[in-house]
């Protein structure tokens, strides 16, 4: 396998730059929630993967400078911010329980290839931190190998019925307790922020038509998306718990990193819909928010809790469900431009990306090692016209 070309990146802004940009024109998509933000730098600087999974924005300034020759292979409408913490389990209509694809916050149409890429560099990120056990070529073939499969066979979406039992007793281990999940629902605390109350109607809407008993609270979580505004609501449904959240969008950060200045779209339910892929009724997309139901069994598989020995296997899950989830705006040919490139092309991909990402890492520790002004302080407030916008419906 050959070694990449080093890229020239001097012609991009710093980091830190970026950083200060991407959040002040997110600002003025929404009202941002200041100390969930500060968080989400301290989080950045702590660890490698969290920095990746907190960076798409800058994944999209660098991925036509560090890929060029990927850049231009066949478009899909993809995930964007795909790596292996952006799968989770969910109830279908039937009740059934599903694992896939769990967040598309970031959909935009996009080479199929960068999907591809991000997913691995995140498992490469995650056998280098010692948080899977297996070496870096069998992480790109591992996802190779399932998406090649889902491409040939077509979808396959994971119902963990009557197949996939090593999948379902990982989805249905002791932590996702309900005892436990209702017990950290009601930790949460109330909401800083004004929620709109066609906001809360529209929550209340997505609950049993019999539950009472609401109260708001806000949520802290993720990474990419830690500092939008998440709106929780709780209730009671014969006496037990139901739970809905209401998570802030913004247009993909493929808009900012390309400099668009006209009009943008949401694509969150676009993509759900095209994806092969069996979908939860209680997730849908009403104006700027995205509603969808929380419990125990509806929420992401941490790879660092995989027993040994199933990470392959894992991965390769992961892979067919990228094809699962492409399979909904491209065809079989792309098995076509897979089988041009030459051996090893995504490892050396997800490397060269990895290296830029990780260069970038250094510099945001330094500057948070060095005590300088938090990024988001330095950041103009968001202007009055978004914050009314970002609360209405």
């Amino acid at each position: 396998m050959s070694k990449p070309i080093e890229p020239d990146l001097s012609a991009l802004p710093s980091f830190v730059e970026t950083t200060a940009a991407y959040e002040t024109w997110l600002g003025g998509q929404m009202a941002l929630v200041a100390p969930d933000l500060a968080l989400k730098h301290r989080q950045m600087a702590t660890s490698a993967f969290m920095f990746l999974r907190a960076t798409f924005y800058r994944w999209m300034q660098l991925w036509p400078v560090v890929c060029p020759n990927l850049a231009a292979c066949k478009t899909v409408l993809a995930v964007g911010d795909l790596h292996t913490e952006n799968f989770g389990t969910w109830r279908d209509v039937e009740g059934r329980l599903i694992w896939g694809c769990n967040d598309f916050d970031e959909a935009y149409e996009l080479p199929y290839a960068l999907d591809l890429v991000r997913l691995a560099a995140s498992g490469i990120l995650g056998a280098k931190e010692g948080v899977i056990a297996i070496a870096p070529e069998a992480v790109c073939a591992s996802i190779l190998a399932g998406y090649r499969k889902g491409l040939k066979t077509g979808s396959r979406p994971y119902v963990l019925g009557e197949k996939y039992d090593w999948l379902r007793i990982l989805a249905m281990e002791d932590l996702r307790d309900p005892s436990h999940f209702a017990a950290k629902m009601r930790a949460l605390k109330k909401p800083t922020y004004r929620v709109d109350p066609k906001l809360k109607r529209a929550l209340i809407s997505m609950t049993p038509r019999e539950a009472e008993r609401f109260s708001f609270r806000h949520r802290v979580a993720g990474l990419g998306s830690l500092g939008r505004p998440r709106v929780v609501a709780l209730a009671s449904y014969y006496g037990s718990l139901v739970v809905r959240e209401a998570k802030a969008l913004a247009p993909s950060a493929v808009y900012w990193a390309a400099g668009c200045k006209g009009s943008t779209r949401l694509m969150y339910d676009e993509i759900i819909d095209a994806a092969e892929r069996c979908p939860d009724p209680f997730t849908g997309l009403k104006g700027k928010w995205i509603i969808r139901r929380l419990a125990a069994d509806a929420s992401s598989i941490d790879i660092d809790r995989l027993p040994k020995g199933k990470e392959k296997k894992l991965l390769t899950a992961m892979g067919r469900e990228t094809a699962n989830v492409h399979l909904g705006s491209a065809s079989k040919s792309i098995l076509k431009d897979l089988d041009a490139r030459p051996e090893g092309w995504l490892e050396i991909a997800a490397a060269a990306m990895l290296a830029a990402t990780l260069k970038d890492w250094e510099a945001w520790k330094v500057v948070h090692a060095a005590g300088a002004p938090d990024p988001a302080s330095a950041a103009p407030k968001t202007p009055k016209s978004a914050r009314t916008e970002t609360a209405a419906l």
